[in-house]
């Protein structure tokens, strides 16, 4: 992990603070932005989201994919808790916090749409950051690459109909073509985009492919950035008059984390699956692609949204609660390996 990627809830806080102050000294000039508009999609920050993921997702290999086999119950365990588990529990501690223990401290009437965003966050599966936890944990790299393949293609066709059914399911309406849209938007198209460009650079040979890797992050990462910024220009005036808010949505967002690693590790040790697959697949449980996410609550609740800002606290948060994870899975490796034997021998 370089500095920049250690320090991002760093770089995400004074990116709060100067969406903040620009959004109060400029109003104007960001409610201009905010109408630049076609069909609900809000055209700076589309430009600024295929900025983002498309260099993320030139580094998934869809051929890893036939590697599933190796390590099948990893696999299985990471399936299971990222499409089966996550997005209902997240939808679980939504309505429990949002809208019971916490409401008479969030504002009024947006408690639907912060349970929205929370859903949306839990909804997608990490794709890029996924491969840096890997990395601190030791994990296996070629199941890394499968697990984030496989859950890449799956999204393509359960994201939008899984977000439909968990917010009819919190009675939110949401517009169909508008959630579809978000999916060929930032999905399907920087897929086919960065496959494209994949085979394209790998043509020339693997160093023309990290060449465009290592030039291509940083504007990844300044796309985020200034996504966060104009995300908090418009959010300004609702976090300077309730600034516990991000506090307390940050409660659910953590909780989620905890027991989705937690249930992905000891699942994988209950099966005995090496440590080295297990890592990868309790930290992809438990971490989110933001960036679709943060895209999508745009795309269906506008800019200054309750579920905008909601995702955008899942991008605050994720780098130091991802760094406990690892810590945690990195100090009980002896206790995981020696279940894993007496899961084996029991066989």
């Amino acid at each position: 992990m370089n500095a920049f990627e250690r320090y991002l809830s760093l770089w995400v806080a004074l990116c709060i603070a100067a969406g903040i102050a620009l959004g109060q000294l400029f109003p104007s000039a960001f409610q201009a932005i905010g109408r630049l508009t076609v069909a609900q999609v809000n055209l700076p920050v589309g430009l600024l989201i295929w900025v983002m993921v498309v260099p993320m997702l030139l580094k998934v290999d869809f051929g890893a994919l036939h590697e599933v086999r190796r390590h099948w119950r990893g696999i299985v365990v990471t399936l299971f808790v990222n499409w089966a588990v996550k997005p209902f529990t997240m939808a679980l501690l939504g309505w429990l916090f949002i809208r019971h223990l916490f409401a008479p401290w969030l504002p009024a009437g947006q408690a639907d749409s912060y349970v929205a965003g929370l859903i949306l966050l839990a909804a997608a599966p990490c794709t890029a950051m996924v491969f840096v936890w890997s990395r601190l944990t030791g994990g296996d790299a070629l199941f890394t690459l499968s697990q984030v393949a496989l859950n890449d293609a799956v999204m393509v066709f359960a994201f939008a109909p899984l977000v439909a059914l968990l917010l009819g399911l919190s009675s939110i309406a949401v517009p169909w073509d508008t959630l579809l849209a978000s999916v060929l938007l930032y999905i399907v198209v920087p897929v086919v985009l960065a496959q494209a460009w994949r085979r394209a650079l790998l043509r020339r040979g693997p160093a023309a492919l990290a060449a465009a890797l290592a030039r291509t992050g940083p504007a990844s990462m300044a796309a985020l950035l200034a996504t966060l910024v104009l995300l908090f220009a418009f959010q300004g005036r609702a976090i300077l008059e309730q600034p516990r808010v991000i506090a307390l949505l940050a409660v659910p967002i953590a909780l989620q984390v905890a027991f989705n690693a937690g249930l992905a590790y000891a699942l994988n040790r209950r099966l005995g699956e090496t440590h080295d697959v297990a890592c990868p697949s309790a930290l992809i449980g438990a971490s989110n692609f933001f960036e679709l996410a943060v895209a999508t609550a745009i795309s269906l609740f506008g800019f200054a949204s309750g579920a905008a800002l909601a995702t955008v606290v899942g991008v605050l948060i994720e780098v130091p609660l991802m760094l406990l994870v690892v810590r945690l899975v990195n100090r009980s490796r002896g206790w995981y390996q020696a279940g894993a034997r007496q899961a084996n021998s029991a066989k």
